[in-house]
């Protein structure tokens, strides 16, 4: 059942959706700066909430697609050493895109669980990726998300 209530508060996973969809548009045309990556947050379309330019840019989106975007070179790194045999300019963009939103949740986002970002991620991968994405991603956090456990990885 969907909810057509105007300014209805976006769920977190759609905002985790929107966060994916500006991220990947960002692998393509990548923001000089701050204000170019704020521009590019806003002006996306936003299927499932009404007026969501000012709404959501203080909300959970906003905050992943900053987030990422800003730390993409740190997770990139992250990404590579739990990416057997794939180097991370190979990875394509769709797999990418989404493996550096669930690593930045498992390792800044703490209020979500590290099992929530790797199913998160999976889902994501399941709705854009190919065949193979499912499996490619969920090989890749597995692994992440152990050596998190493990205090090999992370910030909190």
């Amino acid at each position: 059942m969907h909810d057509d209530t105007p300014n209805k508060k976006p769920s977190r996973r759609e905002a985790r959706e929107r966060a994916f969809q500006v991220l990947y548009g960002l692998t393509l045309v990548p923001p000089d700066d701050e204000a170019g990556l704020e521009a590019a947050f806003v002006q996306a379309p936003d299927p499932e909430v009404e007026g969501a330019t000012g709404a959501l840019a203080a909300g959970f989106a906003w905050q992943l697609v900053h987030g990422v975007w800003t730390r993409r070179e740190e997770l990139d790194e992250i990404i590579a050493r739990f990416s057997k045999h794939w180097k991370v300019a190979r990875i394509a963009r769709i797999e990418l895109t989404i493996l550096r939103l669930a690593v930045y949740e498992m390792l800044y986002v703490d209020d979500v669980p590290t099992k929530v970002a790797m199913n998160e991620a999976i889902e994501l991968a399941k709705r854009f990726g190919d065949d193979n994405s499912r499996s490619f991603v969920n090989g890749i956090l597995d692994a992440a998300g152990r050596a998190r456990e493990h205090g090999e990885i992370g910030t909190r």
